[in-house]
């Protein structure tokens, strides 16, 4: 219900970092998505690769890898027709403001810094697989509540 699912009926979560322990951490924080398919990408170019293959309804991405960082796959993403569209939560230890105005400008839907708690990435996951897509509106805000008013 809400999610981008690609034909099959699975949301197809593409996590890309250096670091396998990461990658391993991103996934088991959000294997509470429904019906959830988990690709794993060891590098920016292998990331490249795997988008250019097949479509995916989500992108959890870091910026800091040797090959091609995550700068350069937001831009790679964005310049693609279609790919335009496709959500993508940067997940990095770049806490300064620079680091996230440029992913922002890049294309990134989101940004959050690590640590995280499981609570933050599957609420900024779901949220992005919902449709809302608006990184001026969340960008500042990961982590908190969404509840209504009184």
């Amino acid at each position: 219900m809400g999610s981008a699912s690609v034909g099959d009926g699975l949301t197809k979560v593409l996590v890309v970092d250096d670091s396998a322990v990461m990658r391993e951490m991103v996934v088991a924080c959000l294997r509470g998505l429904p019906e959830a398919d988990f690709e794993h990408a060891a590098s920016g170019l292998e990331a490249i690769e795997r988008l250019s293959l097949s479509p995916y309804d989500l992108v959890v991405l870091d910026l800091n890898m040797p090959d091609i960082g995550g700068y350069e796959v937001l831009e790679f993403v964005r310049g693609q027709d279609q790919l335009r569209e496709l959500p993508i939560l940067v997940v990095t230890t770049r806490g300064d403001e620079a680091s996230r105005e440029r992913a922002l400008e890049a294309g990134a839907s989101r940004f959050m810094t690590k640590p995280f708690s499981p609570e933050q990435i599957q609420e900024e996951a779901r949220s992005l697989l919902g449709g809302s897509e608006d990184p001026v509106a969340s960008a500042g805000e990961a982590g908190t509540g969404g509840g209504s008013g009184p």
